[in-house]
């Protein structure tokens, strides 16, 4: 596996994910907790969180959003109609920021940047839908520790390759569930052009129409030295 040099990474299930750098930063991820049929039982977020990132608007992915930022004081960044829509919701602007595709922020030891991602991006409010954006993914730069790229919801694009030579990541979060996202198969394309030597498959099994495992990855990406982890939710990897 990669050199994770002291950081560490928990899946939560779904595209949940938890990461505490070497020096104690902690990241969160995409929050879905509550509603989440993954998430696992009893598991106990850190009393401090740092940042909350958000890849996108759907319910999927930011519905414990504003419980965590009121809970655990992170600062909370994504894309500006996401962190808006969330203001006007609670969340606390002095600690919440509006990013787009492209731009980086540094917190302590991590350095974060918006990347492209290829999904839809809306909140549902009242029955009526509201537009969330784009969607976006995340790469996550430690210092003196490893990059880490997380998707979000996403289909294999070119210009993954962009992230790759932009950023280098060390290890990629992405999604092989299928229906909503890539499967298996589009995936394993992404990781090759990502440039990652490791891949933390996410946004899998959680629902039925979510098909696709880390068994099928392992299998379409054989032979190219791509590693594929194997883990459960609530498991920390380091």
């Amino acid at each position: 596996m990669a050199d994770l040099k002291g950081t560490s990474i928990t899946w939560l299930g779904h595209a949940t994910v938890l990461i505490v750098t070497a020096k104690g930063t902690t990241i969160l991820i995409d929050p879905f907790i509550e509603h989440n049929p993954k998430y696992p039982k009893g598991y106990k977020l850190p009393g401090k969180i740092d940042l909350l990132l958000l890849t996108h608007g759907h319910m999927d992915h930011i519905a414990d959003a504003l419980p965590v930022a009121k809970q655990h004081g992170p600062h909370v960044f994504g894309m500006v109609e996401v962190i808006g829509w969330l203001e006007s919701k609670g969340l606390d602007g002095r600690k919440s920021a509006g990013m787009n595709i492209g731009g980086s922020h540094t917190h302590a030891d991590v350095t974060f940047t918006l990347t492209e991602a290829r999904h839809s991006s809306s909140m549902e409010d009242g029955g009526k839908i509201v537009y969330g954006g784009n969607p976006a993914g995340f790469v996550v730069a430690i210092e003196n520790g490893p990059v880490l790229y997380h998707a979000g919801d996403t289909s294999v694009f070119s210009d993954m390759q962009l992230i790759r030579d932009l950023h280098h990541p060390t290890l990629a979060m992405l999604p092989i569930g299928d229906h909503y996202t890539m499967g298996p198969k589009a995936a394993a394309l992404a990781a090759k052009f990502i440039g990652a030597k490791t891949v933390l498959p996410i946004h899998f099994g959680t629902f039925p129409v979510l098909t696709g495992t880390p068994a099928a990855l392992e299998k379409e990406l054989a032979g190219t030295g791509i590693e594929v982890l194997h883990t459960e939710p609530g498991k920390t990897i380091a």
